[in-house]
């Protein structure tokens, strides 16, 4: 069996996604996610002008081949961009070898570990009663563990909290990238926000009580010693865990972080390889793997750094907001289900609009995932539904502002 086709596709349904399809001589196809928030042109053009006529006429079957393939025959290894690229390829060939074999790919990665999927879902609120509110929603819709974010006093904007979004007609998780020619900024003070952050987990503790777990993003706006001031400042509040509070290119700064606080630590989102956990895994500076399989290279590394994790007792969180498409969360969920050091996985649930051009079998039940029984990954790429939105120039906002800003506006402190 030959691949004879690998096409490329953009689409716009509330916020874009690149998808990659395979197909063989069989007429088997395969898709994969190569979306890269704010970047997916980048991606798209690596995958049509770069790959696509390197997969025609290859097994479709030769899923580690390939992977090294594309990997070592660039010379320039690894990036977003790079990663992306052969991520979708390798969903693409995993969702084949699924199709062919009858099987959801868990089944092919070992069977499940497990009956679902314990997800977390995202509140946050401008004050406290608005903050309570969204908790509350977050229970209604099923979930049973919620990660808290809040607006800060004297601060304007905080990314992650949606009642201070951009207004684009729709809610903050389904485009957190804003669409437009330029990235927006936000103004930050980082005493601020260190003051105000145990006061809210004080007052969400209260009103709910010590059995939710909690869990918060820092969204690597700390130094280390900020980051571990936090987290001692957290403990009485039994965080799930704290996630990116410093910049995780600096792998050495989360010794500090350690030696200050026992509130457990999460990162990795924007890491693209095994190398770029290396470090942290092996002498157990976080607790939980937050990868996500599309910005990874796919599902094939994905099970590897948790194998590699496994040795060290270290859980798996992957990344799972509205930038990782259909595709690319499923991936992921058929990994979480078959590796034994399962922690939890993020859950923003996509707008009727996506879900219209990524047909799921997916289901979310009483707080848990699973991908579904369906041969493959379980999904399908509605093409003709996909046409119908076009993509649209959106950026991820820059956490503060590199220039001078007027006086009065706050700065990263």
């Amino acid at each position: 069996m030959k691949i004879v086709a690998a096409d490329v596709f953009v689409t716009s349904p509330s916020r874009n996604f690149v998808t990659l399809r395979i197909t063989t001589e069989d007429g088997v196809t395969g898709i994969g996610d190569a979306t890269l928030n704010g970047r997916e042109l980048a991606v798209a053009a690596y995958l049509k002008e770069h790959v696509a006529q390197l997969l025609i006429g290859k097994d479709p079957h030769r899923i580690e081949d390939t992977w090294q393939f594309l990997y070592r025959s660039s010379y320039w290894r690894r990036g977003p961009v790079t990663m992306a690229a052969i991520a979708a390829v390798d969903m693409a060939l995993w969702d084949i070898k699924g199709k062919l074999a009858g099987m959801p790919v868990y089944q092919l990665l070992g069977g499940a570990s497990r009956n679902g999927l314990r997800a977390y879902g995202h509140a946050s609120g401008a004050d406290i009663p608005s903050l309570f509110d969204s908790v509350r929603e977050h229970l209604e819709l099923g979930y049973k563990s919620i990660r808290i974010q809040t607006a800060v006093p004297g601060i304007k904007a905080v990314y992650g909290v949606a009642a201070q979004a951009q207004a684009s007609g729709e809610r903050y998780d389904y485009e957190p990238a804003g669409r437009g020619a330029f990235p927006q900024e936000e103004d930050w003070d980082t005493r601020a926000y260190l003051r105000h952050l145990p006061t809210v987990f004080e007052a969400v503790r209260n009103e709910f009580g010590p059995e939710i777990p909690l869990l918060h993003d820092g969204h690597h706006r700390m130094t280390p010693i900020q980051a571990a001031k936090l987290g001692k400042a957290l403990e009485p509040y039994d965080l799930f865990w704290l996630e990116d509070c410093t910049p995780a290119e600096n792998q050495e700064g989360l010794r500090l972080v350690r030696q200050h606080t026992t509130t457990p630590l999460a990162i990795g989102e924007i890491f693209n390889t095994v190398f770029d956990f290396q470090t942290l895994i092996k002498e157990q500076l976080i607790d939980y793997v937050r990868a996500a399989s599309t910005h990874f290279g796919g599902i094939s590394p994905l099970k590897k750094v948790m194998d590699f994790a496994a040795q060290y007792q270290i859980k798996s969180g992957f990344h799972g907001p509205t930038d990782i498409s259909p595709v690319g969360f499923a991936a992921q969920l058929h990994v979480g289900l078959a590796i034994h050091n399962y922690g939890i996985q993020e859950y923003m649930q996509h707008s009727d609009k996506t879900n219209e051009v990524f047909e799921q079998s997916m289901t979310f039940t009483d707080g848990y995932l699973h991908p579904g029984d369906k041969p493959g990954i379980g999904v399908e790429f509605n093409e003709e539904a996909a046409a119908a939105y076009p993509y649209q120039q959106a950026y991820l906002g820059r956490r503060f502002p590199l220039t001078p800003r007027p006086p009065g506006v706050r700065m990263a402190q």
